[in-house]
This record gives C-alpha cells, sequence and structure tokens, in this order.
C-alpha cells in the first residue's frame, strides 16, 4: 500500500482524516498514485492536476522522502522508501501572495 499524505482543504474534501492508503498495480510512479487516490475520491478530480492535460495544478507541490518531486516527470518511478510503505507521498498546497 501506498501511503499519501493530502494537504487539509484536499482532506476536508475527501472527507478524510489523516493519511489515505491507496494501491497501484505497476510501477508506483506519481501519475499511478495519482490516479489511485482520484479513484478512490472521485471529488478529487481536477484539484491535484488539470482534468483535460493531467498536468500538475500552480499551487500544488509533489514531495517524497524530503525531495521535492513537484517538477520531475510523472512517469518516474517513486522512491523504494514510498513503494515499501516506509515513507508517505505528499502532496502539498504551495502558498501564494504577496
Amino acid at each position: 500500500m501506498i501511503r499519501v499524505v493530502l494537504p487539509p482543504h484536499l482532506r476536508s474534501l475527501a472527507r478524510v482524516t489523516g493519511e489515505v492508503e491507496v494501491e497501484v498495480d505497476g510501477p508506483v510512479t506519481q501519475r499511478a498514485v495519482l490516479d489511485a487516490v482520484e479513484r478512490l475520491y472521485p471529488m478529487l478530480l481536477g484539484t491535484m492536476r488539470d482534468r483535460r492535460t493531467g498536468e500538475r495544478r500552480a499551487l500544488v507541490r509533489f514531495f517524497a522522502c524530503e525531495e521535492d518531486l513537484s517538477n520531475e516527470s510523472p512517469d518516474a518511478p517513486l522512491p523504494t522508501a514510498v513503494v515499501n510503505g516506509k515513507e508517505p507521498f505528499l502532496v502539498v498546497g504551495a502558498m501564494a501572495g504577496g
């Protein structure tokens, strides 16, 4: 199982508390994990990625094992610690403003 930590506003929207766990068939990538989250919580469709293009939303960042993976290919394999469930995949809402 892949552990996913959502930001508070997405946890509220999905009506969950704490981490969510998803199962991924095949290679564990950002795309596969986000697809699994959106399958389990369809109300999150379009909140983390654009519905048409599948690209990451501007104010959403992805982290794992203390690394910012936001600009990595969505099809790049995630770190082994995430695949093994030792570390979570983090979805973080970025701050904007001045």
